[in-house]
């Protein structure tokens, strides 16, 4: 189970190695992906709160990056944050997010991408349930439901 201090670590430190990669220009990108997804996971955008029905909806199954297929959430470790984002406890492996210090905004927080195609997913944070204490707050436009 991945802890703050991990997610720090990793942020500071080096990312685990991924299992694979993809990538592709700014152009493939913009060609494969939805004018919102492609805002998202390659200009490091965010969606708006509760625009998606991914946050109240609770059913089994995985979750996946939109843009390379990357298996990122259980939905065995999905929580009602009560923030407007998809909320996760921990991702299906250690090597399938990378994280990275972000102070934009004036704050400091820790970015989360696919550890695969570096698809901008949202931020950790360090305010979860018990027993991680680990909220990873993700954009639903960032990821695919798959069973």
């Amino acid at each position: 189970m991945l802890t703050w201090q991990d997610i720090l670590e990793f942020a500071h430190n080096g990312n685990p190695t991924p299992p694979r990669r993809v990538e592709k220009t700014p152009l493939e990108w913009q060609r494969e992906l939805a004018q919102d997804t492609f805002y998202v996971t390659r200009q490091k955008g965010t969606e708006r709160p509760h625009s998606s029905d991914s946050c109240t909806l609770f059913e089994p199954g995985k979750y996946a990056c939109v843009c390379c297929d990357n298996l990122l959430f259980d939905a065995d470790e999905k929580f009602d944050s009560g923030t407007g984002w998809p909320s996760f406890t921990q991702p299906s492996s250690v090597d399938s997010i990378a994280y990275i210090a972000d102070t934009s905004h004036g704050i400091q927080r820790i970015e989360a991408i696919c550890n695969v195609c570096d698809a901008h997913l949202g931020h950790v944070f360090p305010d979860g349930p018990p027993p991680s204490g680990l909220r990873y707050c993700m954009n639903a436009v960032a990821m695919k439901k798959c069973d």
